[in-house]
């Protein structure tokens, strides 16, 4: 029986989110926080609306995940967010010791694998997953702030 439940389909949720941050006006990040197939968190960049630099949508997924499971440990938890996490992030992923981390489009300028930082080292990490979807709507994003500039 096929598994309805994998990666391309939770990244599509964190697309959803980032979809939703690309009308706010925000940078179209999105993520979603699995457990057991279940989504237990989902977030998107609030850094405009917060005016946070640190209100990524990882940050925001982290922080609802682990209040939902009463715990900071996300061990047992994918994260599943469109854009390659920025240092920032990877940090927090280390610490809450996430247990897979599944991103989409690369960041080659500011993500975690440009610097080299250090992800837990436990965490399985999947990259590529719906890049082009991913990657596409964080380019018509900065073109559109381009164009009204």
């Amino acid at each position: 029986m096929e598994n309805l439940f994998d990666d391309y389909y939770f990244m599509k949720r964190a697309l959803a989110e980032a979809e939703i941050a690309f009308s706010k006006g925000e940078v179209p990040v999105g993520a979603v926080v699995v457990l057991n197939n279940q989504i237990i968190a989902r977030a998107h960049n609030l850094t405009e609306a917060l005016n946070d630099v640190t209100a990524h949508a990882e940050m925001q997924a982290f922080t609802a995940a682990a209040d939902y499971l009463g715990g900071k440990y996300l061990n047992e938890c994918v994260l599943y967010v469109t854009l390659e996490p920025c240092q920032m992030c990877a940090g927090a992923s280390y610490w809450a010791q996430i247990g897979k981390l599944v991103y989409g489009a690369r960041d080659e300028r500011r993500g975690f694998l440009h610097f080299k930082t250090q992800l837990h080292p436990k965490t399985q990490v999947i990259g590529g997953v719906l890049e082009e979807e991913c990657g596409k709507l964080i380019k018509r994003f900065f073109i559109e702030k381009r164009n009204l500039n």
